[in-house]
């Protein structure tokens, strides 16, 4: 026995031996293997003719990368607009909180970049491809196709998609002449009355910007001075005379007419709406009443996006954007409606002015504060328009901002008709439905 062990000693030294022997191997292969690998990856990034040829899924790879991240913000937008409806929905209401997003948006070259969204959206498509193209589009931003007025095939580009009409009847116009409509199809963001001092649109809780900067210091809107609020205020919403009417005209870029903003306010029944785009909404902007347009300005300025975070991160944010105002006047008295842009909707087409270019580049823009302005003849009349007339158009989504004068009672005691919105807010609204009605008291 004690022969028997010292035989088995040396066979099991043999067998360590081999197993080292094949671990030795096993690692040995390996590193060589590891080592060819990283060879073949470098040779490939220094551009390597043999490595492009050895990586054919890169590039595939690269675009189903981009893809599915350009899909994950979508879905995350989403996500957060829907807990942005469910906080509206138990009257929650979120306040202004300004980020360093918003900051960082102010050094991108936000006005170029939508000039190339727009190059690139006017390409033509391959017949075959735009109802895919424009059937994904539809998917992603909840677009109703079947309302469009001609077949998929026959929009050559995505930008004539965007901007394309709907099948008559797709968008009936309330015939009720007591009722202002929407001139828009989009999500109601903001409405009421101005009132006192300085008149001040809320852009959300916590933060409004001044009505006298959006339309413009040589708006006309009725204002009276503070020490004469409560007299007679029913004189200034009347036709104004022809005295005053050679004022509207009077187009002057490098001394506008200002107003005090501190002795002035506006007279009653001075309302406003404010109308949310998404980039799935009809893009076409009708006209909400009966009313001749007189004037027209176009602001230059930023072209920030007008989303929700947007509005709650950026101050002045409509102030600041690229805009068309359109004011006149109405059955009621004064109207106004600005049309703003935003990132990839630079383009503002506005079709009874169809010479207007926006967003041009900026050799061709006089940088100044002040508005390009026109005055449509002929004096005194300008441009008519009918209730549900199509006035503009976006590339995208966007937001207009309704300002206009209504009929209210002058003192408690007498029953004439009075304007009242029938709209709440976070409501979604199409092109023809009623904004606001006149009741009898």
């Amino acid at each position: 026995m004690k022969f028997g062990g010292r035989r088995k000693v040396p066979a099991l030294l043999q067998q360590l031996d081999h197993f080292q022997d094949h671990t030795r191997f096993f690692f040995t292969t390996s590193a060589r293997r590891l080592q060819t690998t990283l060879q073949a990856r470098a040779f490939a990034s220094n551009g390597g003719s043999e490595g492009s040829q050895g990586n054919p899924f890169l590039v595939p790879g690269a675009t189903a990368a981009t893809i599915f991240m350009l899909g994950a913000l979508h879905v995350r937008r989403m996500y957060n607009d829907k807990k942005i409806e469910e906080a509206r929905e138990r009257g929650i209401e979120l306040e202004f909180q300004p980020d360093a997003k918003a900051a960082f948006l102010r050094l991108l070259p936000l006005r170029s970049i939508s000039r190339l969204w727009g190059s690139l959206t006017s390409v033509e498509l391959p017949v075959w491809l735009r109802p895919h193209v424009y059937r994904a589009w539809s998917r992603a931003f909840h677009s109703n196709l079947e309302e469009a007025a001609l077949p998929l095939e026959e929009y050559a580009s995505l930008q004539e998609f965007f901007v394309r009409t709907l099948k008559e009847g797709s968008r009936p116009i309330d015939p009720d002449p007591q009722c202002l409509v929407s001139p828009v199809d989009g999500t109601i963001l903001r409405f009421g009355e101005l009132k006192g001092v300085r008149p001040m649109i809320d852009q959300v809780k916590g933060f409004s910007y001044s009505l006298s900067a959006l339309l413009g210091a040589s708006s006309f809107l009725p204002l009276i001075a503070e020490g004469n609020a409560h007299e007679g205020s029913s004189e200034e919403g009347k036709i104004p005379t022809e005295q005053s009417k050679k004022t509207w005209w009077r187009i002057s870029l490098a001394s506008p007419k200002v107003r005090d903003p501190v002795s002035v306010s506006p007279i009653r029944g001075i309302f406003y709406c404010v109308i949310y785009l998404k980039p799935g909404d009809y893009h076409r902007v009708h006209s909400p009443v009966d009313w001749n347009v007189l004037v027209r300005r176009h602001f230059s300025g930023h072209l920030f996006p007008l989303n929700e975070r947007a509005t709650r991160t950026i101050k002045n944010l409509y102030v600041e954007n690229e805009r068309v105002v359109l004011e006149g006047r109405w059955e009621g008295g004064f109207l106004a409606m600005a049309a703003i842009g935003a990132t990839n909707v630079g383009s503002i087409k506005v079709f009874i002015e169809p010479d207007l270019k926006t967003n041009l580049p900026a050799r061709k823009l006089l940088h100044s504060r002040q508005p390009e302005e026109r005055a449509y003849e002929p004096e005194g009349i300008g441009m008519m328009l009918k209730k549900g007339d199509e006035v503009a158009a976006f590339n995208m989504g966007s937001t207009v901002v309704l300002v206009f004068q209504a009929q209210v009672p002058k003192s408690p005691n007498e029953k004439d008709p009075e304007f009242s919105f029938c709209v709440k807010r976070g409501e979604r609204i199409r092109v023809g439905e009623a904004l606001g009605r006149w009741r009898e008291l």
